[in-house]
């Protein structure tokens, strides 16, 4: 589903005369002032003669005035000077290469959040970073081969026996935990954030940690489902809720797990392994109680490419309601 740490792509375009409305409409200045063109060419008292107009650089790029605005706001591509009157935006000529590069680099999927450091240090530097954020793409799409293998058997009508199970019996454990309600989108933040939360008030008392950290879900997470989700983390000594942190006792039980390695850890991957161990505790006869969870082990981060890093689990409860 996620990961804990302690962790559009299309390109608007328009065509190359388009005024910007938003210029256009305020009209030309009080009587006195120079005129001021909404296709950028213009330029009144105190503006660079070598400087360009929205309008100017939306023609050479074939961005829309929308995207260019958009890149401003988000410090990727800001004017080199805004009038403070007319909020009329201008720009020095060699924006328009930047501007291209960041068109190009949207094209390829990459978010304006990763944009700035990419573009920053120019050269083979910036190539090298291009093609680190590549590898990852390539990673995840090969990854989620998986998640689709295990839908498509699913679809036909079939048991995918894709994973193999396993039981263990897990033993009555103190935890801390919080609980929220969290999408798909907001599921890495939670995970990181309630993770540093809990540990940081771990520290603060004093207390250590038994056992491997795990979150368990009550519901389905997706872009429509939000769980809701539980970060909960063991530990054997005497420390009290605080805030959103609360403290609870786990009851021994047996579970039915399956073993993750670093590849299968993606979002997509991880919801057909839920669906996986769930679909097989009920084959076996038993009854899933308590959402499913997920296990992760300290190698999280570090593992290397196949290497064991968190485990899937869900609890055995008979039909009669005992485990």
């Amino acid at each position: 589903m996620g990961r804990p740490s302690c962790r559009g792509r299309s390109v608007s375009r328009a065509g190359a005369g388009n005024v910007d409305r938003a210029d256009f409409l305020r009209g030309p200045a009080r009587e006195g002032a120079a005129c001021l063109c909404p296709w950028g060419r213009g330029h009144s008292g105190g503006m660079h003669e070598d400087s360009i107009g929205i309008g100017e650089l939306a023609a050479r790029t074939g961005l829309s005035h929308k995207a260019l605005r958009l890149y401003g706001d988000r410090g990727l591509l800001p004017p080199a000077h805004v009038d403070p009157r007319t909020g009329f935006r201008r720009y020095r000529p060699e924006q328009v290469e930047r501007a291209r590069r960041i068109a190009l680099l949207r094209a390829a999927g990459m978010p304006l959040a990763l944009i700035a450091g990419v573009l920053a240090p120019g050269g083979a530097e910036s190539v090298r970073l291009l093609d680190a954020y590549w590898r990852g793409e390539r990673s995840v799409h090969e990854a989620r081969r998986e998640a689709v293998g295990y839908a498509r058997e699913v679809l036909a009508g079939r048991n995918p026996r894709m994973y193999e199970m396993a039981e263990r019996d897990v033993p009555e454990q103190k935890v801390l935990f919080i609980r929220r309600h969290v999408t798909a989108g907001g599921l890495p933040d939670f995970l990181g954030e309630a993770t540093g939360a809990i540990f940081a008030h771990l520290r603060t008392s004093g207390a250590c940690l038994s056992g491997p950290l795990f979150a368990v879900y009550h519901g389905i997470v997706s872009d429509d489902s939000d769980g809701p989700v539980e970060v909960c983390v063991p530990t054997a000594d005497t420390v009290g809720p605080v805030g959103e942190i609360g403290v609870r006792i786990e009851p021994a039980h047996r579970e039915a797990y399956t073993e993750l390695g670093k590849k299968q850890r993606d979002f997509a991957t991880m919801v057909g392994v839920h669906d996986a161990v769930l679909s097989w505790i009920r084959e076996q006869g038993y009854e899933p109680t308590g959402g499913s969870r997920e296990v992760y082990y300290p190698n999280w981060e570090t593992a290397e490419e196949g290497e064991h890093v968190a485990d899937v689990a869900g609890t055995l409860t008979t039909r009669g309601g005992k485990a």
